[in-house]
């Protein structure tokens, strides 16, 4: 099992925000390989974990790395949105842990398209379930849907430059592997490495990433749904890795905290997003873009 796998982001601050001293069940809504699930399980002797996750392939180094727990852990193949209708005692519940990133995993296997860093195809698909990928979204989307997906999903200012790059491309050959689509990047933003600057393609790709995945769908509205679910003084947190959702998280939060036509659903615990240590980012690179924000149930 890869080294990549025994590095939960923000894990003490995740640990201190969920209270998991608690007897009762925690839920994790992005198992991802476990590595959130398994401090939980090793900290606390009396606690039990659900959790969910889309990727099987996850679910399967997951299970085997939680197996010295496995009485105590139930596991689902799903998307964490299904879970307000799922049969779960809620009253049970202590806390829910949301990780909206993807993992050093999937990152890692070139197979899976997910990393410009290296060749694969152009797949991208958290669920192998899914009919869409990638690939698929580069060589049938018109170029005014493409343009407005890297705009909206990327945030990108070539956004509507690189979609006809691409399409004039694809008029000559099909663009199927993650080398291809990184070589238009770089043509059209005149990519030349400068310390501090993201490469633009790691803004296409995750442009991609939450299309294909459809990510950001239903996110605010599945947080309502299962912080109404929660019981008092049980806790939620979540971590986001883009400016896209850790604003959908704030601004839920912020709903959520304020007393409107209702009475406040939940206290703000994180005034402002708790992000990595300098020595976590040294150790853990990929933690860098890490927003954690919590919240309690009134």
């Amino acid at each position: 099992m890869r080294d990549s796998l025994h590095t939960p982001v923000l894990i003490e601050e995740v640990v201190k925000y969920l209270k998991i001293q608690q007897t009762g069940t925690y839920i994790d809504c992005t198992l991802g390989t476990g590595g959130h699930s398994l401090e939980i399980l090793k900290r606390n002797p009396d606690a039990k974990v659900i959790a969910f996750d889309l990727d099987e392939k996850s679910l399967i180094q997951a299970k085997e790395r939680l197996k010295p727990y496995a009485d105590r852990v139930k596991l689902y193949h799903s998307d964490f949105r299904y879970m307000p209708d799922l049969k779960i005692d809620f009253k049970e519940v202590k806390a829910i842990l949301i990780d909206l990133g993807i993992s050093s995993f999937q990152l890692d296997c070139p197979e899976r398209g997910f990393s410009y860093n290296q060749e694969g195809p152009l797949d991208m698909r958290m669920d192998l379930r899914n009919n869409c990928t990638a690939s698929k979204i580069i060589n049938k989307y018109s170029e005014h849907h493409l343009a407005q997906l890297f705009y909206d999903f990327g945030e990108l200012r070539q956004a509507r430059r690189i979609a006809r790059e691409i399409v004039s491309k694809r008029k000559i050959k099909e663009i199927t592997t993650t080398t291809e689509l990184l070589k238009i990047t770089e043509k059209v933003c005149r990519w030349k490495p400068q310390k501090g600057k993201t490469h633009p393609a790691a803004r296409v790709f995750q442009a991609l990433r939450i299309e294909v995945n459809q990510e950001l769908k239903g996110l605010s509205h599945c947080l309502k749904r299962t912080i109404k679910e929660m019981p008092p003084q049980s806790r939620i947190v979540a971590i986001s890795f883009h400016s896209l959702e850790d604003r959908i998280v704030k601004h839920t939060f912020n709903d959520l905290a304020q007393a409107g036509d209702f009475f406040p659903q939940i206290k703000i615990l994180t005034k402002k997003p708790v992000q990595p240590t300098e020595i976590e980012v040294s150790s853990n690179f990929r933690s860098r873009s890490a927003k954690l924000r919590a919240a309690e149930r009134i």
